[in-house]
């Protein structure tokens, strides 16, 4: 049963607006870093290795935050908790957009991600705690569409006062918008301690056991860690190559992400539904075969206009972003509601370790020639197919916890 009373259809749908809000700022607060490439790399005279690093401090820091509070999340109120967390995310993207030089911002990423990490991990369990299984692909959907406005209207803005200004800008921007957005989030959300009922927490070693002694966890575990993979081995140098290689200026990357987050804005929701109508696993493996082909395209671009590179960009964001919504609506039936915040805490872990490990390890295979131009992206594409296909298989092992969540 879930964990908080029913909601009425008003509350469920406000409820969700607010938490979409939340991942907005979350997921823009990762996704402005990659397009900013160009101009960091540039700035602070930085090899792709050492941006890979920005990228991966981030990731890292939400892993081993997450790992940590895999163990004691699921003993708060979970609105409390997310209230917490949100504030010290939206500190930690001010000390992003003050930062004085690399190290600092190094140190300010990692400080957000450690925040981030349990916050978004927090946010999945709201949403599996407060909405029924029958409509959570849908809920997923709505709250996951924030990929979506990021992309709309996030970070082709973030972009803009980049280029106008400087990187500071979008960290500011995000700053005062996570700042209304947390507002919102106090006088929203209800209170959410229905999984408390009954006492008895689990010792550290009980809480261990009860998440990595279950098979159904580690097959969870692995389609998380293979379909992280293949995403973040090529996101992140989407806008470098896309700039050194296929010709693009660093303002048309603003268009890039305009036109596939309206793509997606619609799609994610839409997906969503199907999930509920047709079974998450199903629209999952479906996604993700398609998906091959624009990972496949993008990362073997040739130069070309802008116009022709929508043709390429706009299937990606819309199949890699969107296989994420059948996945984290099968993984929020995984374990059972007392189980449910650690359970999604660890699985943000291994999320948020994949992302970093995965812009690491693309980092390592690509290079950088005197005119800007990347070398070894063709081959970060042809092993992020193969892990797609690997995620596909690992899909077919994920079952729901036998107590109803």
């Amino acid at each position: 049963m879930s964990s908080i009373q029913p909601l009425t259809a008003a509350r469920e749908r406000w409820l969700l607006v607010v938490l979409a809000g939340v991942q907005v700022t979350h997921i823009m607060d990762f996704m402005v870093m990659m397009p900013l490439a160009p101009q960091l790399m540039r700035l602070f005279g930085i090899t792709p290795a050492a941006f890979g690093l920005l990228v991966s401090a981030y990731t890292v820091s939400a892993a081993i935050a997450g790992f940590a509070a895999g163990f004691v999340v699921d003993r708060f109120d979970r609105r409390r908790l997310l209230l917490v967390l949100y504030f010290g995310f939206t500190a930690a993207t001010l000390l992003c957009a003050v930062a004085s030089d690399y190290a600092m911002l190094l140190a300010a990423r990692a400080a957000a991600g450690a925040f981030g990490g349990v916050l978004g991990s927090t946010l999945f369990a709201i949403v599996a705690d407060a909405i029924p299984e029958v409509r959570r692909g849908t809920a997923m959907g709505v709250v996951m569409s924030a990929f979506s406005i990021s992309a709309v209207a996030g970070v082709p803005l973030g972009l803009l006062l980049a280029a106008e200004f400087s990187w500071r800008a979008p960290f500011a921007l995000l700053t005062g918008l996570s700042a209304l957005v947390w507002i919102a989030a106090h006088q929203v959300l209800p209170p959410l301690a229905g999984h408390l009922e009954g006492g008895g927490h689990l010792s550290l070693g009980g809480q261990f056991k009860a998440i990595f002694g279950v098979k159904a966890h580690w097959n969870a575990f692995a389609l998380t860690i293979a379909l992280t993979l293949s995403g973040f081995t090529v996101i992140p140098y989407i806008a470098p190559y896309w700039v050194g290689n296929v010709g693009l200026s660093e303002r048309d990357l603003a268009a890039i992400y305009l036109v596939g987050g309206a793509a997606t804005l619609y799609t994610s929701r839409w997906i969503g539904r199907m999930a509920d109508k047709h079974g998450k696993r199903r629209i999952l493996m479906l996604l993700a075969a398609a998906s091959l082909v624009p990972i496949l395209a993008v990362t073997h671009a040739p130069r070309m206009a802008l116009w022709q590179a929508l043709f390429f960009s706009t299937p990606f964001f819309i199949l890699v972003s969107g296989r994420f919504i059948p996945t984290m609506a099968l993984l929020s039936s995984v374990a059972p509601p007392r189980l449910r915040g650690s359970f999604m805490s660890f699985n943000t872990c291994i999320q948020q370790l994949g992302m970093g490990l995965g812009a690491a390890l693309a980092g390592l295979m690509i290079g950088r020639l005197g005119d800007g131009s990347l070398t070894g992206y063709g081959t970060v594409g042809i092993v992020s197919a193969a892990l797609t296909l690997a995620a596909i298989a690992a899909s077919r092992a994920v079952v729901p916890a036998k107590v109803s969540a």
